[in-house]
């Protein structure tokens, strides 16, 4: 599985306060990220699954208002997390 216990270690301990605060949003921004790109990926593949498409696009939109919360919480953390992971700035 692509979400296994270790994976989602490791991004919580790369981007997030530590490996087990689960519930920092830089560690959530960072885990829609993983999940967002293997969703890409699957739909070049099976271009009429319509489910996964709908799910991607909800899991953009999460990711999209926890990066808008932390833009207007502190402007420093929010650009910290998005060079890296290199997105493009969102909020204008």
């Amino acid at each position: 599985m692509y979400l296994s216990t270790e994976f989602k270690k490791d991004i919580f301990a790369k981007h997030g306060k530590s490996a087990t605060d689960t519930g920092s949003t830089e560690g959530q921004v960072a885990l829609f990220s993983a999940r967002i790109a293997h969703l890409t990926e699957h739909l070049k593949k099976n271009k009429k699954d319509f489910s996964t498409q709908l799910s991607l696009q909800k899991l953009v939109g999460k990711r999209r208002s926890l990066l808008a919360y932390l833009y207007n919480k502190d402007i420093n953390r929010y650009r910290a997390i998005i060079k890296a992971l290199e997105l493009r700035d969102i909020i204008k």
